[in-house]
């Protein structure tokens, strides 16, 4: 079952590795953290498709990784209520629990994009590189938030 609570999750997890996924209508940025739970590293921008091929995807990034769980990013509006994309994402959550076996944790994204598009300007990234990589670097920072806040957790 997806939780909001990191403290939840985490009683679920046993050890390896987390993914970490930026949720969009038109792709979904991908992150991976060490085993130890310490540093996120963004993986691959994958196109949506169909569900199937989207998990098929997801499957072959995770290949050679022992994951134990998945760390989804939570579109909750700028008010803290939920909107039409987390509806959507919460369906989604479902169904990587049901594909995976694996805890999911809805963390929540306000911003995520925002700080990851600053920080390539100021690296300055093009704006073609910038559209390349940002939902992939957006995945690693949920997931890092997330495993900054799992460490407070232990």
């Amino acid at each position: 079952m997806s939780t909001r609570s990191a403290a939840e999750f985490a009683a679920q997890l046993p050890s390896g590795v987390l993914a970490g996924l930026d949720l969009g209508t038109r792709t979904i940025g991908v992150a991976f953290c060490d085993a130890q739970w310490h540093f996120a590293s963004p993986a691959e921008t994958i196109a949506r498709r169909k569900q199937a091929q989207d998990f098929a995807e997801l499957r072959r990034l995770a290949a050679g990784r022992v994951l134990a769980g998945i760390v989804l990013g939570y579109p909750v509006n700028m008010d803290g209520t939920d909107g039409a994309r987390a509806q959507a994402t919460r369906a989604f959550a479902r169904s990587l629990e049901a594909e995976f076996a694996l805890p999911v944790l809805l963390w929540d994204e306000r911003l995520s994009t925002v700080a990851v598009t600053r920080e390539m300007i100021a690296a300055d990234m093009s704006r073609a590189k910038r559209a390349e990589r940002v939902d992939a670097l957006a995945a690693a920072h949920i997931l890092q938030a997330a495993i900054d806040a799992l460490a407070l957790t232990a």
